[in-house]
């Protein structure tokens, strides 16, 4: 969880914050892919996803009332901004549908091996 502003004062909008390594990297990969625009795709063409969107978002703006932003910080309508900070929400927050079946593309979730908490 990310403090809605940093110690300049400058907003950071994202509450929740992927910081796994691994996790990062399959998001990326995700995004590079085209994920952003088949995700935003998927919420505008499938009213069950976009319900979840708008309540995801809504939940964000009581979570984060200093910011005016839905998830990632986005204010525009129509369009995802970050996966990260969609996966990073429904990983923290159960029940974000969206989010969820994002998650489900990252096969694995985590890595099996080599993990950056293990000593």
């Amino acid at each position: 969880m990310q403090a809605p502003f940093d110690d300049r004062g400058k907003p950071f909008p994202t509450t929740y914050y992927v910081t796994c390594p691994h996790l990062v990297t399959a998001i990326s990969r995700v995004e590079a892919d085209g994920g952003v625009e088949r995700w935003t795709r998927a919420a505008k063409e499938n009213s069950e996803l976009k319900a979840s969107l708008e309540r995801a978002n809504e939940e964000q703006r009581r979570l984060r009332p200093e910011l005016p932003g839905g998830i990632g910080g986005t204010t525009r309508s129509g369009s995802l901004k970050c996966l990260h900070a969609h996966i990073a929400f429904a990983l923290a927050r159960p029940g974000y549908e969206l989010g969820e079946r994002m998650l489900s593309e990252l096969v694995p979730l985590w890595p099996t091996a080599g993990c950056c908490m293990q000593k």
